[in-house]
């Protein structure tokens, strides 16, 4: 299969502390790391991993962190197609406690692709199975409806309202406040919501709830388990996959990916989805 996100990186330092410092407490890093991630990376690599292969239409800026971040990526296996901007790479500080939560602080604006730039090739969006759009503005989103399958997150809820598509699956967090869909949101309406809500599993409208999938090990990170969810639901339905098999789907690669340091330890392959 052909498939694509649509979306944006960030160079986030993650740090391991017993617990995130209150005012005035001084924390001691228990571990330190740093690597691309953000919404667009964390879900071109998870769909790279499923898929074999995986298109990531994005912006970098044009310094150290950008080149770092196409090197990195591509290693892991995604075609990285990024417009080079004159902005330097957004960068992202992450605690990680023991508990496995994730709290993240961005320093600066995301940089995003723009549908109207002529650097990006929008057409080759033509010949995707799916694309999951994670960032970008309007005529973005109007380039990636070109897919057989478009999956966008409720995060640019405001995005997708403006251009006004036909979305196969919008999937967002029921526990962001930033995330939340309500029906009439969008119009038209997406063909099916996904609302996740951790290890209760979730809701699909229309479908009612659905169940979350165990666990394969101790939780290790929560970072990037949302957008390895939705990386998930995007593959399942781009291979012919019924709404209820793909958030099964899904839910695997959101579990699985908590089980390791970091956004890619955990991620899983397509070989580990046989049963």
């Amino acid at each position: 299969m052909k498939v694509a996100v649509v979306g944006h990186v960030e160079w986030v330092e993650f740090v391991r502390v017993a617990t995130v410092p209150l005012p005035g407490e001084i924390a001691h890093a228990l571990e330190t790391w740093e690597e691309p991630a953000g919404g667009g990376a964390v879900a071109a690599v998870q769909l790279a991993r499923l898929n074999g292969s995986c298109s990531f239409f994005t912006a970098l800026g044009s310094d150290d962190l950008g080149r770092r971040s196409r090197a990195e990526l591509t290693k892991r296996g995604v075609d990285v197609k990024a417009i080079p901007e004159a902005e330097p790479t957004r960068r992202a500080f992450t605690y990680v406690d023991d508990t496995g939560e994730r709290t993240i602080t961005v320093l600066s604006q995301k940089l995003v692709p723009r549908g109207g730039d002529s650097r990006l090739p929008w057409h080759e969006l033509r010949a995707m199975d799916a694309v999951f759009f994670v960032s970008g503005d309007a005529d973005a989103v109007r380039h990636s409806r070109a897919a057989r399958v478009l999956v966008a997150t409720s995060r640019e809820l405001g995005t997708l309202k403006e251009a006004a598509v036909q979305l196969d699956a919008l999937v967002g967090s029921g526990e962001d406040e930033g995330e939340v869909y309500h029906p009439g949101d969008l119009d038209p309406a997406p063909h099916v919501a996904v609302t996740t809500a951790g290890g209760l599993g979730g809701w699909l409208q229309p479908g009612g709830p659905f169940r979350s999938t165990p666990l394969p090990g101790p939780v290790v990170d929560t970072y990037g388990a949302g957008d390895c969810f939705a990386s998930g639901l995007t593959f399942a339905l781009a291979r012919g996959d019924a709404v209820e098999e793909a958030v099964q789907v899904a839910a695997r690669c959101g579990a699985a990916v908590m089980t390791g340091r970091g956004p890619y330890h955990g991620q899983i392959g397509a070989e580990q989805l046989v049963p």
